[in-house]
Parts: C-alpha cells; sequence; structure tokens
C-alpha cells in the first residue's frame, strides 16, 4: 500500500515554525510512543538545529514499558533529552516540566543578570498530526483552551497559551514530510491513526495491521478476540474476528469494513495490548 499525502498547508507551516523560533527557549518535540521513529519527522531537526529540546514519548501508557525504555535509553545516546508522557492524564507532566527548566536555567540566569526576573520559559511544541499536541496544552494549561480531536490536523494557527509553572507555549501545527521513502513509515503512521482513515482503504490497512500483530504479537490477539490463529492466512484471522464480534451481513458473509474499523479502534485505543511497532535500528 503506497501512501502519499502532504496538505499544501503544511509548507506554510513549516516556514512558519522557521520564524517562530526566535521567540522561544525550548522546543517540545511530541512523537507516539508507539512508532517513535515514525513519528519523529526528520525535518524538524534541520529546522530546530541546536535549540534546546525534549523529545516527549506521549502516548506512552499505550506503547510497551520495555520499549519507552529501550528508546529513552536510545535518545540519551545523541544526548537528546526525553520523557515519557501520557498528556490524557497529565502523567509526566512535572517532569517534563523539570527537564525543561534545567535546560533553559543558563538563559533564564541571563535574564536576570540584565534585570528580568520571572520571565516564563517559553516554549514551541512540534509534531506530526495527531500525537497530542493539543492535548498536551490543555494538561500544562489546565484547561480546555485547545481544540481536541481523534483526527489529524485539529490545531490550525499559531497561539501564545500560558500554563501552570511558568511556562508560556507556542502551539503550532504538526508537519509531515512529503512522501514516505519506507513503506512501513506510512503503515505505522496509518496503523495510529496520524494519517486521515479517508485517504485510505480502511481494509487493507486493517489487514496489514493483523498481519503485523500476528506475527509479532499473537498472544495478543489469541486473548483479545479468543481466537486460535496458529496455521491461519491472516485473512482467515479478520474473518475470525468478524465471526467473534457479530460482523456479519446477508448470506453470512463477513463485514470486512466493519471488523476493519473494530481491529483499528482496539489497537488505537490500547484495547488489544500495549504495543510498540518499532525500535532503534541503530
Amino acid at each position: 500500500m503506497n501512501i502519499n499525502w502532504y496538505p499544501g498547508h503544511m509548507k506554510k507551516t513549516r516556514e512558519s515554525i522557521q520564524k517562530s523560533l526566535t521567540m522561544v527557549d525550548i522546543v517540545f518535540e511530541l512523537i507516539d510512543a508507539r512508532i517513535p521513529a515514525s513519528s519523529q519527522n526528520p525535518v524538524i531537526d534541520s529546522i530546530v538545529g541546536e535549540k534546546p529540546r525534549v523529545i516527549i514519548l506521549n502516548k506512552s501508557d499505550l506503547a510497551n514499558s520495555h520499549g519507552n525504555k529501550i528508546w529513552q535509553e536510545y535518545f540519551l545516546k545523541k544526548n537528546i533529552s526525553s520523557v515519557c508522557l501520557d498528556a490524557l492524564s497529565g502523567k509526566g507532566i512535572d517532569r517534563l516540566l523539570e527537564i525543561s527548566y534545567s535546560l533553559t536555567d543558563e538563559k533564564r540566569k541571563a535574564y536576570e543578570k540584565r534585570g528580568v526576573i520571572s520571565r516564563p520559559t517559553r516554549a514551541m511544541i512540534l509534531g506530526i498530526p495527531n500525537v497530542g499536541k493539543s492535548t498536551l496544552i490543555n494538561s500544562l494549561s489546565g484547561r480546555k483552551g485547545a481544540k481536541t480531536g481523534n483526527k489529524p490536523g485539529v490545531t490550525k494557527s499559531n497561539q501564545w497559551i500560558k500554563t501552570k509553572g511558568n511556562l508560556e507555549l507556542l502551539d503550532t501545527p504538526g508537519i509531515l514530510w512529503p512522501k514516505f521513502e519506507d513503506p512501513d513509515v506510512g503503515l505505522n503512521l496509518a496503523f495510529t491513526g496520524a494519517i486521515k482513515d479517508e485517504i485510505l482503504d480502511i481494509e487493507t490497512l486493517a489487514l496489514r495491521l493483523v498481519e503485523r500483530l500476528a506475527n509479532y504479537f499473537p498472544n495478543l490477539l489469541n486473548n483479545r478476540y479468543n481466537i486460535e490463529i496458529e496455521g491461519k492466512s491472516y485473512l482467515e484471522i479478520m474473518e475470525e474476528i468478524g465471526r467473534r464480534r457479530g460482523c456479519i451481513i446477508k448470506g453470512g458473509e463477513i463485514d470486512y469494513t466493519k471488523v476493519s474499523n473494530i481491529v483499528l479502534d482496539e489497537f488505537r485505543k490500547g484495547v488489544i495490548g500495549n504495543i510498540t511497532l518499532e525500535f532503534p535500528k541503530e
């Protein structure tokens, strides 16, 4: 399945980010803990440069704890600060603030020497669509000021948002590269919902997800759907899930669209289990 998605506003977003960088002290880069490599936009590296940065492994509650540890160790080896976080519950927020103040301490002291006391630490949030930027803002600010939704690209324009802990956030829309050279990257983004379902073949996508889960997490599939997958094709596994969930249409045929939506939805919500789909290659 070839996924190639690049809305026209993404180019303008990149230009806006480059202009906005001069206004912030630190960058919060949000990635999805289930697919850290696929959700880490390589363009951000070239844009951010030497600006202090914290990589936030969001939705870490949906990922495997062992996977979270491996990825944090990987970033540590690259001298990049990282934190595991669940923006929805707020778990990990205190650690994020602690790291942020540590990385910006030198600049804050320089301001104090010039007589500027209690200047807020200013941060920019970057990330691909649907990694939880708006949810993080809501957790940090203690209010529902940013629109959220399980659709990529909900956040539309730049805005400063005051939060607790003497921190100000410049929220920006997520950015995504023009094309996916590695087909697995596109699939991973589609599995987690970072790419709009409307532009994809849902049935093919769900079948590829079942393939991935059957190969790497067979026990989770067995336990969730109470099925035996050994010796079955991926399509047969899908059909068995469909029968278990009552996805039957006239004539006893499987409703493939319905079962596909069930599998994708339950994966995205973590109902199937805590799953990390990729690990560092280095």
